[in-house]
């Protein structure tokens, strides 16, 4: 134990040493053009994002991973405290501006407290007469419609999977097609911190990135609901006719009027941006859709007025502790980028064919993203910098995003099989 302590004093020593050299030294700098660096120094920059990545696989905490690298960045690149400071009260407000992500993720978690995801699924059971693959179809449809309102692809696989092991049995085809559906949903949500972080890092607005991604999303969730009603056929399941203990005395239409909020937040997400263009000006907005959900969980659930206020305001905590804390992580690779790391990158990807550049991000991303688990907004601040300054497009950054996201959904549906 003395060992480990001297250790960590050793450690925090030299860190607390090295910050007040740089203070000394490099305090009146202010912030310049990032350089390219050239030959062994090129090398050097790049260590911090290996560390990094080798930490965040290793399941290490963001944040501490970030740290880590930020420290080695400001060694190489002889980055002051001040600057680091700039960096953090730069990056934090950023991530925390995007309001219509938070708005439709704290709706969303709403939805799931009164529980209208649970009485569609309990609605549908009793209506597919025996058929289980219809129900395996409509599990991964629940699955994609949840997480890309809530933006959260954890929060809905903890909510679904085990209402659908319950109901049919861990398939793994299911759990193959939950896990693509979850993973193309929240990397493409308007509601998720990825497509804030995708927004922010390329310039480019939530609306238009949702918008471009939206064919591709339901072409991905199809292949899902594919690959469920096929593994399910194949396995000839059979149907099992538990119900949920709070929704099986409710009759087909008070299941039927318990599941119109979620009805309604999906159409407003989905529809909305449609009917403002067809009649000329902006009805269905944040502001219309959220009085509107909160009414209806008040109107058709068992919540009360204030329940159904407070289910909001709480819904909300998910999304914006993970800004956040993703707001400091990407203070720590402003840090690197300064050092001319991502420079250094895109220099070296840029010899190399277009047309392998972004199925090779998406290759990584996915590979680091199985081990990496939960940090999927961590992993795009690291690979998305490469890709935006390539000049690829929206999709294209979508597509890194997906492949992020799946690993990570991969990882997450096998732990809750193995659990």
């Amino acid at each position: 134990m003395n060992r480990n302590k001297n250790k960590l004093i050793l450690f925090l020593g030299i860190i607390f040493s090295t910050f007040l050299f740089n203070t000394r030294v490099f305090a009146a700098d202010t912030l310049q053009e990032v350089q390219t660096p050239h030959g062994f120094k090129a090398f050097l920059t790049i260590i911090p994002l290996i560390v990094i990545i080798v930490l965040l696989v290793k399941r290490v905490d963001m944040l501490i991973a970030g740290f880590i690298g930020g420290v080695l960045a400001m060694i190489i690149g002889g980055i002051s405290l001040v600057q680091a400071n700039d960096f953090l009260l730069q990056s934090l407000p950023s991530m925390l501006t995007i309001t219509v992500p938070i708005i439709n993720s704290a709706l969303a978690m709403a939805v799931f407290a009164a529980g209208s995801y649970t009485s569609s699924l309990t609605l549908v059971k009793r209506g597919i007469k025996g058929k289980v693959e219809y129900l395996a179809a409509f599990i991964v449809i629940l699955q994609a419609a949840a997480t890309y309102m809530s933006g959260i692809g954890g929060g809905s696989a903890m909510v679904i999977a085990p209402l659908a092991f319950a109901a049919v049995g861990a398939i793994p085809e299911l759990v193959a097609g939950m896990a693509i559906a979850a993973a193309v949903s929240f990397t493409t949500s308007p509601a998720s911190l990825e497509t804030g972080i995708v927004s922010k890092l390329s310039n480019v607005s939530v609306a238009d990135y949702v918008a471009q991604m939206r064919v591709f999303w339901l072409v991905f969730v199809a292949i899902a609901v594919i690959i469920a009603i096929y593994g399910t056929k194949k396995r000839k399941v059979l149907f099992k006719e538990e119900e949920n203990e709070e929704f099986k005395n409710m009759s087909n239409k008070e299941l039927l009027v318990n599941t119109i909020p979620a009805i309604f937040l999906l159409s407003a997400v989905i529809i909305g941006p449609l009917i403002n263009k067809l009649i000329g000006f902006s009805l269905v907005t944040p502001l219309v859709y959220t009085v509107i959900t909160v009414a209806l969980i008040f109107i058709c659930t068992k919540m009360t007025l204030n329940q159904s206020v407070n289910a909001m305001v709480d819904g909300s905590n998910y999304i914006l502790v993970r800004l956040f804390s993703v707001g400091i992580f990407l203070a720590f690779i402003n840090i690197i980028n300064q050092t001319g790391a991502f420079v250094t990158i895109v220099s070296v990807a840029k010899s190399a064919p277009a047309a392998l550049v972004v199925p090779t991000a998406v290759l990584a991303g996915f590979l680091i993203g199985v081990p990496a688990g939960a940090y999927v907004g961590s992993i795009l601040t690291l690979v998305l910098p490469v890709v935006t300054s390539l000049g690829f497009s929206p999709v294209a950054l979508g597509f890194v995003a997906m492949g992020v996201g799946l690993g990570s959904q991969m990882r997450f549906q096998l732990d809750i099989l193995l659990v």
